[in-house]
Formats: C-alpha cells, sequence, structure tokens
C-alpha cells in the first residue's frame, strides 16, 4: 500500500496494518503529521498540531507492538474538535481570545479514545462556540472543503471533515447539536454518525445546549463509525441521560441481516419546503435502491414549525459563555443580546415547547423503523458566502438549510449521514438516516448495507490524492 493508499485507508484498516506490524504506529502518525504540514495551510483543517505529543506517543506505542495485550486502535491518529479539552492543549471553541488557552484535564471522551490506543494529532477548526454549519470564525482562517476549496467543508465540525477529507487523518471526533457533525459529513462526502442523547457521556460536564449536543465521529466507512462508538459509549456516574450499553456490539450490528424496514422518505419539511433539485435526486435514488433491497418506502412531509422559536431561544443562550460580547462575531453577538432580554420563563417554557415536540417527531417512529431524508436541503455553500448578509437573514439560511437535522438533536434520535452522489459543480451530497431512539444498530446495520451497494470509501479530492 502507497502513502496515499495508506492515508486515505480507514482505521480498522490502519489498526489492523498496525497489529500485523505491517506498519508502525510512528511511520503512520509521520504520514499524517506530513501531510498536516503539506497541506493545513490550504484547508484550515487544524488549530492546534500536536507534533511533538504525538511523535513521543507513537513511539511509545511501537515500542509496545511486542506485548501480549494492545487496545484496538493501538497507534492510530485520530483528530479532535477544538470544541472538546485535551489536557495540556489549548482549547479555542473558535474564539480569537481563547487560542491559547490550555485544557486542564481531557473530556471523558478523549479519555476513552486515548484508552482505545488512539494517538491524537491535533485540534481541529470549529465554528465559533460551535453555532454555525460553516467553519469561519474571526482571528482564524475558514476550514475549506478539499473538493472544491472555494467552499465550507460545513459546520460546526468543518475541521474534522476537512482534515478527514483531504487524508490528514482517518477519522476524526466531532459534536452535534443541530447537525454539526451529519453535516459536515455531507458536505466531504464522509460518513457523520450523530449518536442517541446519552450513548456517548458528555462528562466531565452534564449536558451542552439544553441536552441537544452529543459527541459524534467523522469517518470514511459506517464500520468506522460503528466502531468508534463502542469505543466510547457507556454511562458515567452522575450523567443526567444515559442508555444501556448493547449487548451485541455496534460494530458487529454492520454485519448483520435486517428484516425488511418500513421507511419513511422525507423529500420536503415544512415551512422550509422541498429539497433542492440535486439533493431531492440523491434522496429519491437512495429510496430506489432501498426498496430493491426488499424494503418499504413512504412519502411523508413532516412539519416542523412548531420547533423553530423555542429552538432559536435554546440556540441564542448558548452563546453566553462567560466573554463579553465584543468579542464574538456579529451572529453570535446578535444572538448574545437576544439571549440577554430573554426572561428566564420564557427559556423554561421554551425547553417544555421542545419535549412535547420531541414526542410528536418520536411518535411519527411508531409506523416508520427509519426516516430517509437529504442531510441538508441543497448542497454546500461558498466561503464566505453569507458573510454580509444581516444576522437575522444569516439566521434565516441556516434554519432553511439545516432544516433536516435539529429534530433529531431536540428528540435525542441516533442519525447517521451517508455519502450519496455529487451536485452539478462536483461537491459532495449527502442523505441522512434516523433511527428510533435509542437504535443505532439498525441505521449502522441500513448504512452498512448501502456501503455495500454503492461503495464511497475509494473517493478522494483529486488535489490531495497526489503522491508527488
Amino acid at each position: 500500500m502507497d502513502s496515499v493508499d495508506l492515508a486515505f485507508s480507514s482505521a480498522l484498516v490502519q489498526a489492523k496494518l498496525v497489529r500485523n506490524k505491517e506498519i508502525s504506529p510512528l511511520e503512520l502518525t509521520q504520514l499524517y503529521l506530513d501531510r498536516i504540514e503539506k497541506f493545513n495551510p490550504r484547508l484550515g483543517s487544524f488549530y492546534t498540531v500536536m507534533r511533538e505529543q504525538a511523535i513521543a506517543e507513537a513511539q511509545t506505542k511501537t515500542n509496545q507492538l511486542s506485548d501480549v495485550e494492545i487496545p484496538p486502535f493501538h497507534g492510530v491518529p485520530i483528530a479532535i474538535k477544538d470544541l472538546n479539552a485535551v489536557d495540556g492543549v489549548p482549547c479555542s471553541y473558535g474564539l480569537k481570545v481563547a487560542k491559547q488557552r490550555l485544557a486542564t484535564q481531557d473530556d471523558l471522551v478523549v479519555k476513552k479514545l486515548k484508552q482505545a490506543g488512539f494517538i491524537i494529532l491535533g485540534k481541529t477548526a470549529t465554528a465559533q462556540l460551535g453555532s454555525f454549519p460553516y467553519t469561519e470564525p474571526p482571528g482564524f482562517p475558514p476550514a475549506r472543503n478539499p473538493w472544491n476549496l472555494d467552499y465550507t467543508p460545513g459546520g460546526s465540525s468543518g475541521g474534522s471533515s476537512s482534515a478527514v477529507a483531504a487524508g490528514l487523518c482517518g477519522i476524526a471526533q466531532g459534536s452535534d447539536g443541530g447537525g454539526s457533525v451529519r453535516g459536515p459529513a455531507a458536505c466531504c462526502g464522509l460518513v457523520g454518525l450523530k449518536p442517541s442523547r446519552g450513548r456517548i457521556s458528555m462528562a466531565p460536564i452534564g449536558e451542552a445546549f439544553s441536552g441537544f449536543a452529543v459527541n459524534g465521529v467523522l469517518s470514511r466507512t459506517v464500520a468506522d463509525a460503528a466502531a468508534f462508538l463502542d469505543m466510547t459509549e457507556g454511562y458515567v456516574t452522575g450523567d443526567p441521560y444515559w442508555l444501556p450499553s448493547p449487548e451485541t456490539s455496534f460494530l458487529e450490528s454492520t454485519r448483520q441481516e435486517l428484516e425488511p424496514l418500513k421507511i419513511g422518505l422525507v423529500t420536503a419539511i415544512e415551512p422550509a419546503g422541498k429539497a433542492d433539485r440535486d439533493c431531492l435526486a440523491a434522496v429519491m435514488k437512495t429510496a430506489r435502491l432501498l426498496e430493491e433491497m426488499g424494503h418499504s418506502i413512504e412519502e411523508i412531509t413532516p412539519d416542523l414549525s412548531d420547533m423553530i422559536e423555542p429552538f432559536m431561544i435554546a440556540w441564542r443562550n448558548q452563546t453566553d459563555v462567560g466573554v463579553p460580547p465584543f468579542l464574538l462575531e456579529k451572529v453570535n453577538q446578535w444572538l448574545w443580546w437576544r439571549a440577554k432580554f430573554t426572561p428566564a420563563s420564557r427559556l423554561v417554557r421554551s425547553q417544555q415547547q421542545l419535549q412535547i415536540f420531541a414526542r410528536k417527531i418520536v411518535k411519527m417512529f411508531d409506523q416508520f423503523d427509519v426516516l430517509l431524508t437529504p442531510t441538508y436541503m441543497h448542497p454546500t455553500i461558498r466561503v464566505g458566502e453569507w458573510k454580509n448578509l444581516s444576522p437575522m437573514r444569516t439566521i434565516d439560511e441556516i434554519i432553511k438549510w439545516i432544516a433536516p437535522c435539529p429534530a433529531f438533536n431536540v428528540s435525542g434520535q441516533p442519525g447517521i449521514s451517508l455519502p450519496a452522489g455529487f451536485d452539478q459543480h462536483g461537491l459532495p451530497i449527502g442523505i441522512q438516516l434516523v433511527g428510533r431512539p435509542a437504535d443505532e444498530a439498525t441505521i449502522l446495520a441500513l448504512a452498512a448495507q448501502l456501503e455495500t451497494i454503492q461503495p464511497w470509501a475509494h473517493l478522494r479530492p483529486e488535489a490531495f490524492s497526489s503522491s508527488s
């Protein structure tokens, strides 16, 4: 396997190569660090590159290859989104003022990834405070899409998606409060898994963004996403939400046959309207494939009108992170000021409204096993495309674009975005599968079926696939 093929190989393949001593953790880590040095200035994927730490850890893990037992992902490099803490490493949240602020402990998800044997390459770019579906915070270079550098890789996990898509790492952690893993995956032609609420602990904090935000993963394959979930799931004492660990591993679920499923097909959402032509074509093609596989399809049009205003109240409330508003970019400032004048009673009422809305969403799954939707309502936007819009207009554009995603953060259901072709400009498009509460196993199994029929892991952006 040449160096480019290795860079674009899956995390599970890399783990096997290391275990079989066909490559060392040091060689694999050095490959990625060299690619980051070469390509990151063009992509803006990483805010912090942990070169010295990663090489030292890789050397240690290389020396441990003769040990009787090594963890499943021993010596496999990974990247961590810059909303999550890695002990002793800057954690900026996309705030210029916090660029050099060092974390004093690992988030639990980071600790579990280290225990699984991963080597952390660095911290990836994020939208400021994780607020937006693009990754362009002031004071940082914008993250760019490897398929076309004029376009965004999405957000808020835009650095993670850009890094995996360009072969700067084989897998990356992200987080998702309204589509922030699924959307970047769709923009960059990757698998993006948002687990159920309570599946992966948010420790040391209790919850993030009113319980809507969860840790997730961006990967090349469904199996990698499932294996990541196996390594990170589980209750920790004091978690406000939790789910029992599955009897069968999530990785094993990707290999299981499914009985015919009832699938709800979503091509339009009220009040956002119908999906763009390219996204509609992608979701309809997927629906036909699922029918050929023996699953039944019924089209529905969810109405999300009741969610928008209370979700907006929760969204703007999460911009109060203890920094003066003038240090925030303009849309976050706009949200901050509206949060400042929102009475506590209104915030409580909005939470109740969202809980009622969540019941309505989950009720749909009395009829269906899975929902199939576009991941986003139209393909990715250009870097800076909405920069000169007013904050209110920007919010309106965001709501229309990401419409298929936030409802399932509110309901806490699992969702996975899968590559589903390209738009007329050659940019990737994604489709989303949503499962019943706590039922990642079904959508992972179904996603694996689709991956077998129309494989995507071999697809690479040409500009980052040359060995020269």
